[in-house]
């Protein structure tokens, strides 16, 4: 009789020892499915703890420059709808250090940026999970589920948004700033939940020092001295269920895979940071629409977030027949730009910093403080907000609200000048507000009118 063939047991099929033929009918399901040598418990530990730090600081930094909008003064400065407790209110933003936003909001999106190789590793590492069976073993199991979604999908999301938003790319619905809002809160409940149940894990883990060069507990010998092939297996006690149980030959070690991480983290950071340096590395900054050399020859050499011809501002809006409206107890005043330049003059060398991360260095505005308007609108002594209207007729942050704090300080200025020359329509001639430490959109171009009081 012919032999009969054995048909493998499920044991083997579950440990990798498939006829070749059969391997094909693998599923993401089946643990076999996955042989990359480099997948393992402290390879995605050590990811996962970059990822802890530096998402910790974009969080932060992300609240920062909600609280430098100064959310709770007027609608205008934030328009988020039904925001009720997620959008509390955190403090009244400085106006000191001058430079304050232009390193939180330039450290939010740098490092967001940086994090991308590391987080789509870390993704990588883990995927085989996303595929287990069955999808909850006990309620804790689906709760680590639950909060798997709601960090994976919300991270995705503020990564993607947040890079388009740099671009200047608005392909998402709806406002960019309302999105990003609630996306960073969906995030956050599933990062504090995920850093909850698997911080001690990470750290026990760790505890045996980073990845070796031994790709896996079952893969072939790297090419590292014996002191160096401590595995998963060595010094753990628990199974190590990320690494494959069938690997494929190594041809990378976990090191060199981390070194590769970091590698496209580097090139991100030199390619991207430069655009709130003046310098060589502003040329560096390739992919940042804020990076290259200056905006052209000049005193208002520098760069502008939207142009005149953007918004539809004419020669004829910022021609002779402007006049600047400044309101408050002493009833409506107009002065064209010849008055306010007849009127004392001050300076003050201060940065344009924008939300999309980009900043320049300081430039040195003069005009007239905004303090001293407030005094002739009918606050000679206190300073109160002051709701600033722009020409511009449509599009975002056209109207703006400041803090009482940012008038009085004698570097708030109604900027008729920068760096020895008159405004460019760019930048905002005939006149336009420069505040220490605020965000680019709270700097108005093309003031038209200035309301002190009754915020």
């Amino acid at each position: 009789m012919p032999e009969r063939r054995r048909i493998p047991s499920l044991p083997d099929r579950l440990a990798g020892r498939l006829p070749d033929r059969l391997t094909a009918l693998r599923t993401p399901a089946d643990p076999g499915f996955w042989r990359s040598p480099v997948r393992g418990a402290r390879f995605t530990a050590v990811l996962g703890l970059v990822l802890l730090v530096g998402l910790t600081l974009v969080f932060v930094t992300g609240l920062l420059s909600y609280a430098a909008y100064n959310p709770d003064l007027d609608p205008v400065n934030d328009k988020t709808p039904g925001k009720g407790l997620l959008g509390f209110y955190l403090f009244a933003w400085p106006t000191g250090p001058h430079w304050l936003y232009r390193l939180t909001q330039g450290l939010h999106v740098t490092v967001g940026i940086v994090l991308v190789p590391v987080l789509l590793a870390k993704l990588w590492s883990v995927i085989p999970r996303l595929f287990a069976l069955p999808p909850a073993r006990s309620v804790g199991h689906a709760l680590e589920r639950i909060s798997l979604l709601l960090l994976v999908g919300g991270a995705l999301f503020q990564f993607l948004t947040g890079l388009l938003n740099i671009q200047l790319d608005y392909l998402f619905p709806g406002s960019f700033y309302t999105l990003h809002f609630y996306g960073a809160w969906v995030f956050l409940a599933g990062f504090v939940a995920h850093v909850a149940l698997k911080l001690p894990q990470a750290v026990r883990v760790l505890r045996a020092g980073i990845p070796r060069g031994e790709p896996g507990p079952h893969a072939a010998p790297d090419t590292t001295t014996e002191a160096d092939t401590t595995t998963e297996a060595d010094t753990t006690t628990a199974p190590d269920t990320l690494a494959a149980p069938d690997p494929l030959p190594a041809t990378l070690s976990r090191r060199g895979a981390l070194a590769m991480v970091g590698a496209g983290s580097l090139l991100l950071l030199i390619t991207s940071a430069g655009r709130s340096f003046d310098g060589p590395l502003r040329r560096l900054a390739l992919l940042t629409p804020r990076g290259g050399t200056k905006q052209g020859p000049g005193p208002n050499a520098f760069q502008v977030n939207k142009t005149a011809a953007a918004v539809r501002i004419t020669p004829a809006d910022t021609g002779e027949r402007w006049r600047l409206t400044v309101r408050g107890p002493a009833g409506e005043l107009r002065f064209s730009r010849a008055e306010l330049l007849a009127m004392e003059q001050h300076s003050a060398a201060l940065p344009i910093a924008c939300v999309e991360g980009w900043s320049t260095s300081d430039q040195l505005w003069r005009g007239v403080r905004l303090s001293d308007l407030a005094a002739l609108a009918g606050y000679p002594d206190s300073p109160p907000d002051v709701f600033v209207e722009s020409l511009q007729r449509s599009g975002s942050f056209r109207k703006a609200a400041l803090r009482d704090n940012q008038v009085r300080d004698g570097r708030s200025l109604l900027a008729l000048e920068v760096n020895g020359a008159p405004l460019s329509p760019d930048h905002g001639y005939p006149a336009r507000i420069i505040v220490p430490a605020a965000p680019g959109v709270l700097n108005t171009k093309w003031v038209e009118t200035l309301t002190f009081g009754e915020l």
